[in-house]
């Protein structure tokens, strides 16, 4: 586990870095200052609509009495994606970009409950109503 966070946090970074000096390169330093800054921005206010739109499904659901799970999983990966977006870079804004978006967060919660049910299969956790 400490080796993948080592290569998490010294490859992004390194990743990032040439990813920005290659399409500097391309467009120009300002031109991706003002990509990075651009992409943050879209991102947090995406961010804050997907958050105020699952709370208001998590809302409605506490009131008819039903437990919001997916609601829950939903608000915890809209705040990693908002976590993602405030590092600059074009890497990381994207995952957080891909992470907002409906369509490729319900993906990335499918490939999340397999995993969680691989590891619950294998017995390095014990989730019995993760679905």
């Amino acid at each position: 586990m400490l080796l993948k966070l080592f290569l998490a946090f010294t490859l992004i970074p390194v990743i990032e870095l040439f990813l920005l000096i290659k399409i500097g390169t391309i467009i120009g330093s300002i031109n991706t200052i003002l990509l990075v800054v651009l992409t943050g921005f879209i991102g947090a206010w995406l961010a804050r609509m997907e958050g105020i739109h699952t709370m208001l499904k998590l809302r409605s659901n506490l009131e008819k009495g039903i437990v919001p799970k997916e609601e829950l999983i939903d608000a915890v990966i809209i705040f990693c994606a908002g976590v993602v977006l405030i590092t600059p870079g074009i890497l990381t804004d994207l995952s957080g970009l891909l992470l907002l978006w409906p369509i490729t967060r319900k993906k990335f919660k499918q490939f999340l409950r397999k995993k969680f049910d691989d590891m619950n299969s294998q017995g390095n956790i014990n989730i019995t109503h993760f679905h």
